[in-house]
């Protein structure tokens, strides 16, 4: 356990102790324990549960590498967890609700990262890559009956579930890609020049225009109690037989029996999947051999900048915390998910 110390005045919100257990760099650490400074800055290995257990008695914040667990909601002094990391799903529990914690994430460090993932997926199963490369490995020249009769992304719908800042990185691909764009999100948000239509529960809007309009929907949302399994049997029912779907988001947003169905039969023309259910995707899946499905295992290229993202938004959340001004990527109590069995 290490001690960062060094003189920056105090906030109108004052900050006393801070625990971090981020695995940064000497400078990056400093820069953190600047701008909280005065209050005494804490440095543990994501490891030392001894240590972490020792500053949890008095710490008000923290800012650390995975979700919180049950050491920090009982931690009586703690008012606010930064989880560095997106998906806020596993800490996203009543009991934060209930003590008041404010727990915040870094969503949208790598947005531009996974839309280019997402458009990976878009452009292999439109140009129908598995083919290509199968032609490409047997030395076969125009082997893909049909072929000639394909079309581009240009001209057709991408349909976008989750305008957060992924979503917003898919919808300017989009539109480089001279898509329509169409937008669904649960709360209100201002117009982009990037969507053509904005759909939002919010206002009454239904999704289900979007499914029948769309030839790639992309899945952008939270894992939450509303989204669980909200892609199911109806939804795909619903989908062009020609479209794409592609899950960026959690993988129980999706039905996997239901999809699998629907991709069996032809009710829909292929899927690429980043996320599942089970991880890792287990070796029984019917998932791995399917012919319409790409996936990959949860992981995408970064970006150069990544973690100065992170840093980034940890400061201006410190800002915002100390001022009493909204926060960013703060946890809500729509954004609940309670494990299924």
């Amino acid at each position: 356990m290490s001690e960062i110390k060094s003189n920056h005045p105090n906030g109108a919100k004052p900050i006393q102790a801070v625990l971090a257990t981020l695995a940064y760099e000497p400078h990056e650490l400093a820069s953190l324990a600047e701008k909280v400074a005065p209050a005494q800055f804490i440095h543990c290995r994501e490891t030392d549960a001894e240590g972490i257990e020792a500053a949890l008695k008095y710490v008000d914040v923290a800012l650390i590498a995975g979700d919180l667990d049950d050491r920090f909601i009982r931690a009586r002094n703690l008012k606010w967890v930064h989880c560095d990391h997106s998906g806020l799903t596993r800490s996203a529990k009543p009991e934060i609700f209930e003590k008041g914690l404010l727990v915040t994430g870094s969503a949208g460090r790598s947005a531009a990262a996974l839309a280019q993932h997402a458009f990976y997926f878009a452009l292999g199963l439109t140009f129908d890559v598995k083919k290509l490369l199968k032609s490409q490995s047997e030395h076969a020249w125009r082997a893909i009956p049909g072929y000639d009769k394909k079309l581009g992304l240009a001209g057709k719908t991408l349909g976008i579930v989750g305008y957060g800042q992924t979503g917003r990185e898919m919808a300017k691909l989009g539109k480089a890609f001279q898509m329509k764009v169409v937008a669904f999100n649960r709360s209100m948000v201002p117009d982009s020049e990037d969507v053509d239509v904005m759909l939002c529960a919010e206002r009454g809007d239904s999704i289900e225009s979007l499914l029948l309009e769309a030839d790639v929907l992309m899945l952008a949302t939270q894992l939450t109690d509303v989204t669980y399994r909200m892609f199911g049997a109806e939804q795909f029912s619903k989908m062009k037989q020609s479209s794409f779907i592609i899950n960026m988001a959690r993988g129980e947003v999706i039905d996997e029996r239901a999809l699998i169905n629907a991709l069996r039969s032809g009710e829909i023309a292929g899927a690429g999947l980043d996320v599942f259910a089970i991880e890792p995707l287990p070796a029984e899946s019917p998932l791995w051999d399917l012919h319409n499905v790409l996936l990959t295992p949860h992981m995408t290229p970064g970006l150069p900048d990544k973690r100065k993202r992170s840093i980034n938004m940890m400061l201006d959340n410190i800002d915002r915390y100390r001022e009493g001004r909204p926060m960013l990527n703060l946890l809500q109590k729509r954004d609940v998910f309670t494990p299924k069995s």
